[in-house]
């Protein structure tokens, strides 16, 4: 019979798995909860859209990944409600789940921005079948164009991302590389110069949390590297034709690429509190939800804040250490000891733009572009993906495409439709 508290997560993401490892020997028993029962290593699926690395390169088996700990368990399902009361969680699979401590970390979502015609008609980027979606849809493009070349004119081979932050950029710097340097060899009879990339941000720089010098850099890669970028641009509709500009421009197109916006998954509902901006809850100086001592929130949905009392970014390191940090506080609790507020270090931001080309920056001040960035980026993401089987199969991957600048990834991998049973044969 199990009488260790139960300490529940909802979420495989980056914060879930940190505190569920951090808990890997306190006297606790562990339940991890998502609706996947894989982790996907979000930085990388632009590689997955760009045909540079497959889905199961960058993304683990939730239970494989904790193997060796004897106080993990994880479920399968969708959290439909939460009764802080009875200290329950309501599920899509089985019977409600009980605890004595819950940390969430769902994650987030797209955010339209309420925008016309975004929701139906644009591209996103957040899960793996995201990225296994526009890597189908770009690659088909090009074979419709291919079929029957008039679609050029219709804006067949236009794509325009929306969003000029580091996945905005990043997969800019992919896409351009893929169509120039791969898709031009196999399609040789398509005009394949045709094609555009055009890259909208609002703002009057790229990349806004980084310094000016490495927004320049990114903006001048991109711009030599044949990507129509457009700054203090925004789009005000987006429909099958293509988008409509602030500006009043029209372009057709029929692949806008939504990564201008994320927002926290809807549990503020569930909680039965007020959300704040983007969908984020306010919490204690600990993580922990007001009045509920035994709930932390962390990660995307927190709107834990810095030193100046300003919101933490919603990246995948603030989630970490967020997840360490409520872990820690959760045995504090089981020891009879205060908790502590929490604290995040800033371990630098980076982003990609292709090939030899990135900016990489470091609180004390270092920062550094091209050919010495990119290496920086590549080993840390090489280095933080879960699994050395993954490691090591993303690691051939690039190196293959540094040297032979091909992509093995370039499938149409459309999902079948499910079929109805053949009907059954007439009694003789």
């Amino acid at each position: 019979m199990e009488t260790r508290p139960r300490v529940v997560l909802v979420g495989a993401g980056f914060g879930g798995l940190a505190a569920a490892r951090k808990l890997r020997r306190a006297p606790v028993s562990v339940l991890l909860i998502d609706k996947n029962n894989f982790h996907t290593f979000q930085p990388l699926l632009y590689q997955v859209a760009t045909a540079g690395l497959e889905p199961s390169e960058i993304a683990h088996a939730v239970r494989g990944i904790f193997h060796s700990q004897k106080n993990f368990d994880f479920r399968l399902g969708e959290v439909t409600g939460i009764d802080l009361a009875a200290r329950t969680l309501s599920l899509t699979t089985g019977e409600p789940v009980s605890w004595e401590f819950l940390i969430l970390a769902p994650g987030a979502t797209n955010n339209d921005f309420g925008i016309p015609g975004v929701a139906e008609h644009a591209i996103f980027l957040k899960t793996l079948q995201d990225a296994l979606a526009l890597r189908n849809h770009v690659i088909a493009q090009f074979e419709a164009a291919n079929v029957d070349p008039s679609l050029i004119e219709q804006g067949a081979l236009n794509f325009v991302l929306i969003g000029g932050g580091a996945t905005g950029v990043e997969m800019a710097g992919a896409l351009i590389e893929l169509i120039g340097q791969v898709l031009r060899r196999d399609y040789p009879h398509l005009p394949v110069d045709l094609a555009k990339i055009i890259l909208v941000e609002r703002s009057p720089e790229l990349l806004t949390p980084f310094h000016p010098k490495s927004q320049r850099h990114a903006l001048a890669v991109l711009r030599e590297r044949g990507v129509d970028v457009r700054l203090n641009e925004s789009i005000v509709q987006a429909s099958a034709e293509g988008v409509k500009l602030g500006s009043g421009l029209e372009i057709r197109s029929r692949s806008v690429i939504w990564t201008a916006g994320i927002k926290a998954m809807p549990f503020a509902e569930l909680l039965g509190v007020t959300p704040g901006r983007g969908g984020r809850l306010a919490v204690e100086p600990d993580l922990s939800l007001p009045g509920h001592p035994e709930v932390f929130v962390i990660g995307d949905l927190a709107a834990a804040l810095d030193k100046e009392g300003k919101p933490l970014a919603q990246v995948a390191q603030v989630a970490i250490q967020g997840g360490h940090h409520a872990a820690r506080q959760i045995a504090n609790r089981i020891a009879g000891r205060p908790t502590v507020p929490f604290r995040y270090f800033d371990p630098g931001v980076m982003a990609t733009i292709g090939r030899n080309a990135a900016v990489a920056e470091f609180p004390i001040g270092l920062r550094f572009t091209g050919r010495i960035g990119w290496l920086m980026w590549l080993f840390l993401h090489l280095m933080t993906l879960v699994g050395f089987r993954n490691r090591l199969s993303v690691f051939l991957n690039w190196t293959w495409s540094y040297f032979t600048w091909d992509r093995s990834a370039r499938l149409i991998l459309e999902p079948e439709e499910k079929k109805e049973p053949p009907p059954a044969a007439a009694p003789v």
